[in-house]
């Protein structure tokens, strides 16, 4: 197969919201940045990446949030959500078991895309 896998994820905001998203995937998300400078935030997980990034020809939150959805995984969801509902994030869907086995929390960053927590074990 010539495509092996995916090598990131990007999520382009408005120049005037940057600050806010970057704050959130940081500081309230948790994800620990490997680069962060002007109008750029990246985190990284092994060969992963998720970088939010600032484009001049976007404005406002995202006029289609249910079009692309992130998940983040994590082997501690009930933890997490408890720590991010703590810090103000409302969750539209709370922990809940999916009949495969494993565990989803949805929610939306601030500029209104949908986010998933997600542990795929317990």
């Amino acid at each position: 197969m010539d495509v092996s896998g995916i090598a990131g994820v990007i999520i382009w905001t408005a120049t005037a919201r940057h600050a806010d998203m970057a704050q959130f995937y940081r500081d309230v998300v948790g994800l620990t940045p490997r680069s962060d400078r002007e109008g750029f935030i990246n985190f990284e997980w092994d060969e992963m990446r998720l970088t939010v990034a600032r484009h001049s020809d976007l404005s406002g939150p995202s006029s289609d949030p249910k079009r692309v959805m992130v998940n983040l995984k994590t082997d501690r969801i009930q933890e997490v959500y408890k720590r991010m509902s703590a810090a103000g994030v409302e969750f539209s869907r709370p922990p809940e078991r999916e009949p495969w086995g494993g565990w989803i929390a949805t929610f939306s960053d601030p500029d209104g895309n949908t986010v998933q927590l997600m542990q795929t074990t317990g």
